[in-house]
């Protein structure tokens, strides 16, 4: 999958731009991703218990950090972007 996406999953969770995480989770080709962020999106606006909030976020949080962990690093040994 594209680590570009899990990245952009974190900031957009990070930042509560909801509407981008909404975009994102449209457009992803990743499955998982898109069915973590659906469930995180539905308990923000429709849960009053706030441990299934947290549970949901956690759960979203877990699997953006596996799936970074688990993804091969670039052929070239260089990095997708560079912030200089």
């Amino acid at each position: 999958m594209n680590k570009l996406d899990y990245d952009r999953a974190l900031y957009y969770t990070h930042r509560s731009e909801w509407d981008n995480l909404l975009i994102l989770m449209v457009r992803t080709k990743d499955q998982f991703l898109s069915k973590k962020i659906e469930q995180f999106l539905h308990a923000y606006n429709f849960e009053r218990d706030y441990t299934v909030i947290e549970t949901k976020l956690y759960s979203l949080l877990r699997y953006i950090d596996h799936a970074n962990e688990s993804l091969d690093p670039d052929e070239n040994g260089l990095p997708m972007y560079s912030l200089s």
